[in-house]
């Protein structure tokens, strides 16, 4: 395994994390254990969830993912092997089972459950899952800029408060802007308040949007990439092109996760398996391989429901892409631009 540490920290984490949103749903609580125990053997120190996970997010199994990861700690007394990362759910229909308030009235109740459901006094990262003003996040085109009121500094008030109560070591973002990254580090540069660390976006072969601003705020002000989806909900695996997927596959159960399933996002897919055929490799190695090589990337986050799926996914540390592949995958890349932002 290689290993990174967490921005302006000397927290040590694996460079793969261990995603977890399917566990509660398409896994179960001995499955996740099995996961969870499978990668810590083989070197993966960094976990993430989410308060709302498992996905897809239900009244009836929110907070099932952390509950799950909490036995697995209190089972195997392993806590202080792992670094833990969870996220606190904003508003909006999608989670209004959750809460109707903002972040800066939240946190603290939202990491309270988090700690009794994970089993721990502390969490390492605690992130917010997507802005509470409304952005193209999750890959959403043309929308509309909203009359909001600027929060960042009492949402970063909020934080201070977990923080000085040693409930949360850290602080990051998800689903972020660069025009709000940046404002989170204007406030904490103005008056001390907690710096975000790491921002969770989604990149993959079939989203390099993080390419644009968003890289260079990463990598000169210092906040590292928690890429997420970098498998594309299993698509970049090639097995819905090769017909090898499964009833139990996501898209299979899922359907309405469409993000990653555009026919230009097909065409791309079918490209890049080309590319790894040609070089006898497997497109879900050569996919996570090439965001393990990113310079803004700190962790890549991966996901598997079964553990054959994870010992390829974990193995792709092992695999570096050279400038030969990389220049036939930017080929495709510059004729089939991120089909899936």
């Amino acid at each position: 395994m290689i290993y990174t540490t967490l921005p302006d920290t000397n927290v040590k984490v694996s460079k793969i994390c261990l995603g977890t949103m399917t566990f509660g749903n398409q896994n179960t609580e001995s499955e996740g254990h099995e996961q969870l125990s499978f990668a810590l053997d083989n070197g993966v120190n960094f976990i993430d969830t989410a308060e709302l996970y498992p996905v897809p997010a239900t009244a009836e199994t929110y907070g099932r993912t952390s509950e799950i990861i909490g036995s697995w700690l209190t089972k195997t007394g392993l806590r202080d092997k792992v670094i833990l990362a969870s996220k606190i759910a904003g508003g909006g229909d999608y989670t209004e089972h959750i809460r109707t308030t903002d972040f800066a009235d939240s946190i603290e109740d939202a990491v309270n459950g988090e700690l009794k459901r994970l089993q721990t006094e502390y969490i390492d990262l605690f992130q917010l899952h997507w802005p509470e003003r409304n952005t193209n996040r999750f890959g959403v085109r043309d929308y509309k800029h909203d009359m909001w009121e600027d929060n960042f500094n009492s949402v970063l008030h909020a934080l201070e408060k977990v923080i000085t109560a040693g409930k949360v070591r850290y602080a990051g973002l998800s689903n972020e802007t660069a025009w709000g990254t940046m404002r989170y580090l204007e406030e904490f540069k103005k008056q001390e308040l907690p710096r975000m660390i790491t921002i969770q976006n989604s990149y993959s072969l079939l989203n390099r949007t993080f390419e644009g601003g968003l890289s260079e705020v990463s990598l000169r002000e210092n906040i590292g990439l928690l890429a997420y989806s970098p498998m594309a909900f299993g698509v970049l695996s090639g097995k819905y092109i090769e017909k090898k997927d499964s009833p139990n596959s996501r898209l299979n159960l899922h359907p309405r996760f469409a993000r990653y399933s555009s026919e230009q996002s097909t065409e791309a897919t079918r490209e890049y398996l080309k590319i790894a055929n040609k070089y006898n490799l497997s497109l879900a190695q050569m996919a996570l391989a090439f965001v393990n090589q990113q310079p803004f990337v700190t962790s890549n986050i991966i996901g598997a429901t079964n553990l054959k799926q994870l010992k390829e996914n974990i193995d792709s540390i092992n695999l570096e892409l050279n400038n030969e592949i990389l220049d036939e995958i930017n080929t495709i890349h510059s004729r089939i631009p991120n089909p899936a932002p």
